[in-house]
C-alpha cells in the first residue's frame, strides 16, 4: 500500500515537474524573434518551395532548344515474311538464297536483337519560346514574392512582439491596481471595524479586488496568447512564455506623410510580373498555328545474338509539321488563356487601388494614433494626481469609498489606454512602412 501511495506522489510531483517546465519564462528580444522567423518560419519555407516549383518549370523549357535523346535495345523472334525479311537485311545477312519466294512466303523463324540511339532536336518552335518566356516571368514573380513575404513576416514580428509588450504592460499595472485595492480594503476594513464605513462600503472595496484579480488574470491570459504566437512564427513546439528585454516606448514621431505606393514594391512587381506571364502564354497558345521544324536522326545496331552488334546503320533527317486544324481546340485554348491575361490586368489594378486604399487608411490611423497619444499622456498624470489626492483624504476620512474606487478604476484605465495607444501608434507607423516599402 505504501508503496502505491509513494508511487502516487512520485507522479504527481513528475506531472507538477513537466507542466513547470512546459510553462517556463523565457526573456527574448525583437531581433532573436527575427532571427528565428527568417530561419525557421513555415510560411517562408512554403513560399520558398513555389519559388522552386517555380524555378522547375522554368527549366522543364529547355526542352525548346535542348535534344532528346532516347536509347532502347529490343529482342523479337518472327516468322512474319515481311519482319523476317527486313531482320535479315538490317542485319547484313541476305544471301542470293533468301530472294526465294518459298523462303520469302514462309520464312524460318528468326531472332533480331536491336540496340536504337535515336535523338530528337527542335529547330523552329515559335510557341515553345513564348511558353519559356512565360514561365521565366512566373519564376521571376515567385521570386519577388518570396522577398515580399519577408518582409510581412518582419512587419508581423513588430506587430507580435508589440501585443507581447502590451500584455506584459497590462499586467503590470494590473498588479499595480490590485496592490492599491487590496491596500484599500485593509484601510476599509480597519475604518468598519472602527465604526466609520458602513458594511456596503467593505463589500464596495472587495467588489474591486475581485474585478481587478478578474482583469488581471485576462491579461495574464493574454500574455500567454502573445507568447503562443510567437511561438508559431518561429515554428518553436516547445510552450515557452516568453518575456519582451526590450521596452514598450513610442517609435519615432516623425513621419513621412508624402509617403506613396510604388510601382517597385516587391509584391505589385511580382503581379505585373504574373500579368506578363499571362500575356506570353497567351501569345504562345497563339503561336501554336504555326507550322514546327524539327531534325531527327538514329544510329542503330542489329544482331540475330543478344548483347552483339555485327551490323549497325544510321538515318538523319528533318521534319516540317503543320497540325492545321484540331477540331477547334487551339481557339479554345487562345480564348482561354486570353481571358486569363485580361484577368490578371483587372486584378493587378485591383491590388494597387486596394493598396492605396490601405495606405490612406494608415496614413489616418497614424495620425489619429500620433494625436491621441498626446492626450493619454496627459489625461494619465491628470489620473494620477487625482487618484494621490483621493487617497489621502480617504485615509484622512474625508473622501467617500465609491469616490476612491471610480478614481482607481479610472487611473488603471487610463494606463492601459495609454500603453494602447503606443501600441497603436506603433502599429500605424510599422504598417505604414511596410505598405510603402
Amino acid at each position: 500500500m505504501k508503496t502505491n501511495i509513494y508511487i502516487l506522489v512520485f507522479g504527481f510531483l513528475l506531472n507538477i515537474g513537466f507542466i513547470l517546465q512546459a510553462q517556463q519564462s523565457k526573456s527574448i528580444s525583437k531581433s532573436e524573434v527575427l532571427l528565428k522567423v527568417i530561419n525557421k518560419n513555415q510560411s517562408l519555407k512554403i513560399s520558398e518551395q513555389e519559388f522552386n516549383k517555380a524555378k522547375a518549370d522554368y527549366r522543364q523549357t529547355n526542352a525548346v532548344f535542348l535534344p532528346n535523346i532516347s536509347v532502347s535495345y529490343t529482342g523479337i523472334s518472327t516468322t512474319n515474311p515481311l519482319m523476317a525479311f527486313g531482320s535479315r537485311l538490317n542485319q547484313e545477312i541476305v544471301t542470293q538464297n533468301d530472294f526465294n519466294p518459298i523462303l520469302l512466303n514462309d520464312p524460318k523463324q528468326i531472332q533480331n536483337f536491336a540496340t536504337r540511339i535515336e535523338v530528337k532536336q527542335p529547330l523552329i518552335n515559335l510557341d515553345g519560346f513564348y511558353q519559356r518566356k512565360a514561365a521565366k516571368s512566373k519564376m521571376n514573380a515567385m521570386a519577388l514574392q518570396t522577398k515580399r513575404t519577408n518582409d510581412y513576416l518582419v512587419f508581423e514580428v513588430d506587430k507580435a512582439y508589440m501585443q507581447l509588450q502590451l500584455a506584459y504592460k497590462a499586467v503590470d499595472v494590473l498588479e499595480k491596481a490590485l496592490k492599491a485595492a487590496t491596500e484599500n480594503k485593509n484601510l476599509a476594513d480597519n475604518s468598519f471595524k472602527q465604526g466609520y464605513l458602513l458594511r456596503a462600503d467593505v463589500l464596495a472595496v472587495e467588489v474591486r479586488v475581485s474585478e481587478v484579480q478578474n482583469q488581471l488574470q485576462q491579461a495574464k491570459s493574454n500574455v500567454k496568447n502573445a507568447s503562443n504566437y510567437l511561438s508559431f512564427l518561429m515554428n518553436d513546439k516547445i510552450s515557452v512564455i516568453y518575456e519582451p528585454s526590450d521596452e514598450l516606448l513610442v517609435s519615432d514621431l516623425s513621419s513621412k506623410s508624402t509617403q506613396i505606393i510604388s510601382e517597385n514594391r516587391l509584391d505589385i512587381k511580382a503581379m505585373a510580373l504574373a500579368s506578363d506571364a499571362y500575356k506570353t502564354a497567351y501569345l504562345a497558345d497563339k503561336m501554336d498555328f504555326l507550322p514546327k521544324l524539327n531534325a531527327f536522326g538514329s544510329y542503330e545496331l542489329y544482331d540475330d545474338k543478344i548483347f552483339q552488334a555485327d551490323a549497325n546503320g544510321y538515318l538523319i533527317g528533318a521534319e516540317l509539321s503543320w497540325d492545321i486544324f484540331k477540331g477547334s481546340k487551339r481557339f479554345g485554348k487562345a480564348q482561354k488563356s486570353k481571358a486569363e491575361y485580361e484577368k490578371s490586368k483587372l486584378q493587378y489594378q485591383q491590388y494597387v487601388s486596394q493598396s492605396e486604399l490601405e495606405l490612406n487608411k494608415a496614413k489616418r490611423m497614424l495620425s489619429d494614433a500620433k494625436n491621441k497619444l498626446k492626450l493619454t499622456e496627459l489625461v494619465v498624470s491628470q489620473s494620477e494626481e487625482s487618484l494621490r489626492i483621493r487617497t489621502n483624504r480617504f485615509k484622512e476620512g474625508l473622501e467617500k469609498t465609491s469616490d476612491l474606487l471610480i478614481t482607481e478604476a479610472q487611473y488603471a484605465q487610463k494606463q492601459l489606454d495609454y500603453y494602447q495607444t503606443i501600441f497603436e501608434y506603433n502599429y500605424a507607423k510599422a504598417y505604414l512602412d511596410f505598405l510603402t516599402n
